[in-house]
């Protein structure tokens, strides 16, 4: 299964982008969002960028993929 997860934008070089997912970091191509900034939120797949993502709905996403790994721990114990 493929997922597109938010990521933040830390830098910009060229059409690649540093970027903070979920604490980890990691780089991907930014080309198809030519006008995202630094600090602005992108939906990532596959190492892509694919569009520029509200701050709070990412936030939001993030946060329930973080009491779902949370569930999964509880539920392994």
């Amino acid at each position: 299964m493929c997922l597109a997860m938010p990521a933040k934008v830390l830098s910009i070089a060229g059409t690649t982008a540093e970027m903070d997912m979920g604490g980890n970091r990691i780089q991907a191509d930014v080309s198809l969002v030519p006008e995202v900034k630094v600090d602005e939120y992108v939906m990532v797949h596959a190492g892509f960028a694919l569009q520029i993502y509200d701050e709070a709905e990412a936030l939001a996403t993030l946060e329930l993929f973080n009491e779902y790994a949370e569930s999964l721990k509880a539920d392994s114990k």
